[in-house]
């Protein structure tokens, strides 16, 4: 009986023990007074510079990824992880300041702002940053091997459907880029409401069917590099990856248009460490920090200082840093809305079912 009531009495004391613990912890985990939650696309920084981020200042971070800007809001939407930074696409921040999603930047908090462009800062999707600071921008184009073709061509998005590139062409697994390149192959615009259009472009990208050997995400970086595919529809940096490795690949964007996208950081307003937030955004605007990052990732600074850091060669090269007057001739998403969002999917959806077909 004595054994007993010690082995009760030390049950309780254990008991009380790691209550006491895990209400120290999740009180931590609630505060987040130590610790930012950063919420980003795959393979979007150097995690060299998380680990100096998290030396100069104390901070612990816990990094997260995902694959989708409506895959992002939705799970910010939900409010089941407290993310203190992410970083949206410039429409999606136009959505979610409808949505009530972010918080406002507090710009005593972030002296480095003074290395952005000014060319980047004040957009229609967020007039005055108020929401957001530019990350890194780029265009969608075409990256292909000429190695691996027989003299083709893609100063056009017709070239796609060139009957000798049977299975050669990869896409790339997003709505918007994909119905946008049938809309550009068109002449209309990325951001095209017109049904007619929309249906027409559809119609047109089935035509490629035949052409078409995949469509895929990151996957296509290591395709491309290892010879395995010869032709992708591909973001700007994803493309300098591969020609980093692979030094047969080029990338161009076709003379009839297409997208110049801005990629943003946001302070959600699930965030439970606003200081620190505010402490990360800082740092990653630091020229130096900034240099390193796209040195790392790829895609093209707007952080101006940086670019006296950078290669000279890499920072004078169009096919990445396209000057004003070719920027100017692209389109920049539009905030379509939710229904017209999910119209565009359902295109999409209906395109991918019919390659299977």
């Amino acid at each position: 009986m004595k054994s007993l009531l010690q082995v009760a009495i030390l049950i309780l004391a254990v008991s009380g023990v790691l209550f006491f613990i895990n209400g120290e912890l999740s009180e931590g985990s609630k505060s987040g007074k130590n610790t930012i939650t950063v919420y980003n696309w795959g393979e979007y920084i150097d995690p060299e510079l998380l680990k100096q981020f998290e030396q100069e200042t104390g901070y612990k971070v816990i990094y997260e990824t995902f694959d989708s800007n409506e895959g992002m809001m939705a799970k910010i939407e939900q409010g089941g992880t407290a993310y203190d930074i992410s970083v949206p696409s410039e429409y999606m921040v136009e959505m979610m300041v409808e949505k009530d999603l972010l918080l406002p930047i507090d710009y005593s908090k972030i002296p480095n702002i003074q290395h952005i462009d000014s060319y980047f800062l004040n957009l229609p999707f967020d007039p005055g940053n108020t929401y957001s600071i530019p990350y890194f921008w780029g265009t969608v184009g075409i990256a292909f091997n000429p190695t691996l073709l027989e003299g083709q061509t893609f100063e056009s998005w017709d070239n796609l459907w060139d009957p000798s590139l049977k299975q050669r062409v990869i896409l790339v697994d997003g709505a918007r880029e994909t119905v946008g390149m049938g809309l550009n192959s068109l002449g209309y615009s990325l951001n095209s409401t017109n049904p007619a259009e929309l249906r027409q472009a559809v119609d047109k990208l089935k035509t490629l069917k035949s052409n078409v050997k995949a469509v895929i995400g990151d996957e296509v970086t290591q395709l491309m590099i290892n010879n395995e595919a010869a032709i992708s529809l591909t973001w700007s940096g994803q493309a300098a990856d591969m020609m980093y490795e692979n030094e047969d690949i080029d990338y161009i964007v076709p003379e009839e248009g297409s997208n110049l996208w801005f990629d943003n950081i946001v302070i959600p307003r699930t965030s439970k460490n606003i200081e620190g937030a505010h402490a990360f955004i800082n740092f990653m605007l630091d020229p130096e920090v900034a240099a390193q990052n796209a040195d790392y990732v790829g895609y093209s600074t707007p952080n101006q200082t940086a670019l006296d850091l950078m290669d000279p060669e890499v920072v004078s090269d169009e096919r990445f840093y396209p000057d004003e007057e070719t920027r100017s001739e692209l389109e920049v998403y539009k905030n379509l809305g939710l229904e017209l969002l999910g119209i565009y999917n359902e295109l999409f959806l209906e395109f991918k079912m019919d390659l299977n077909n």
